[in-house]
């Protein structure tokens, strides 16, 4: 396989690099688009629906305390489920790289109403892909999910294209992006690398999400429903947005795309991003209450037969992506207590 070169600073005009992300007003994007400012220089063409978890006052919140930050976004509300107009084309203007993250993304939800997933993740998909096909940029990140591969046993991790054995709507929605994204790559030679990340927390989360959820019944002296019975306890390995954000922009500066070579059995790239550390639910039930200085209430409940479609334990094996070089730039328990304290303080997007 050939590795594509590319020049991370400006192209070869001297043009400020440009780069398009989806899904910027999600929990993951506004996080994504404010570590873009502080380490590039590069202009960001935001795209966002805010039909579904995506908030704009993620993105103006971000933008009330980097006022400067404004003159290098270009904000596009667009749903992708429907392809670009010629007229939105000419707005976001040359694209040097593409960084997919939109998705419908709850667990839950994707049980309760697995077409409206399936609809939603398959076409936004095509439709950012066909537009990579036009503009051609030097490199498509596909941000994807640990959770295409399917329940871990909690100790060991999966390696980079291990099969894909998703459990939930949701998860086999993130397996079509990616099937769909390889076909593009090998039939239109779009430079895809895809990423699988395990479970991202940060500031500005919504409340339906495990960290945010135990934080509000910590705060006011509730009792945390943990799902399992001594010893056998679903297990996670969290890691903050803006860490995941610094590893995408290693892969994109450090890591270029190999290019598909024809009458070859070969593949796009591939880089699991994982936490610094696994941990079961009730030890990061206890550690947040720790962290905020509270006393724990909990609660075991049996979860075998009531909750169908969803894994126990999650697992990746980050090695490859650390012998390349990178590594997280705030630790687990650093990024929890930071956000913990942001969030104490900014109480209303609890």
């Amino acid at each position: 396989m050939a590795r594509q070169k590319i020049d991370k600073e400006t192209n070869n005009k001297g043009e400020v690099k440009r780069v398009l992300l989806t899904g910027i007003g999600g929990s993951i994007g506004c996080h994504f688009y404010a570590h873009i400012m502080h380490n590039t220089n590069w202009h960001v063409i935001g795209v966002a629906s805010f039909r579904h978890r995506g908030w704009s006052d993620r993105i103006a919140h971000i933008i009330e305390g980097n006022p400067e930050w404004q003159e290098r976004l270009t904000m596009i509300t667009h749903d992708l489920i429907g392809p670009f107009s010629e007229v939105t084309k000419k707005k976001m203007g040359r694209i040097d790289y593409i960084i997919n993250l939109a998705a419908l993304s709850d667990v839950e939800a994707s049980i309760h109403d697995p077409v409206t997933y399936f609809q939603n993740n398959v076409w936004l998909t095509l439709n950012i892909l066909e537009y990579a096909r036009e503009v051609k940029p030097e490199t498509f990140i596909q941000f994807s999910t640990d959770e295409v591969y399917g329940p871990s046993n909690g100790v060991t991790g999966f390696k980079e294209w291990a099969p894909i054995v998703p459990s939930n709507p949701y998860a086999a929605s993130k397996a079509c992006q990616e099937a769909i994204a390889i076909s593009y790559w090998r039939t239109y030679n779009v430079p895809i690398i895809i990423t699988n990340t395990m479970n991202n927390f940060g500031e500005m989360q919504q409340g339906s999400k495990f960290p945010v959820m135990i934080q509000k019944l910590v705060e006011n002296d509730q009792t945390v429903i943990i799902h399992g019975k001594k010893g056998d306890i679903g297990s996670r390995s969290y890691i903050h947005s803006r860490n995941s954000a610094d590893a995408i922009l290693f892969i994109i500066k450090n890591l270029p795309p190999y290019l598909h070579i024809p009458d070859t059995i070969d593949k796009p790239d591939r880089y699991n991003i994982a936490g610094d550390k696994q941990l079961d639910n009730l030890q990061l039930s206890q550690l947040i209450a720790k962290l905020m200085g509270k006393k724990l209430k909990y609660e075991l409940k049996s979860s075998q037969f009531t909750r169908p479609g969803h894994d126990k334990h999650y697992g990746l094996d980050d090695s490859k992506l650390k012998k390349k070089g990178w590594k997280s730039p705030v630790s687990f328990e650093k990024s929890l207590k930071d956000t913990i304290e942001w969030q104490k303080k900014n109480n209303k997007w609890l």
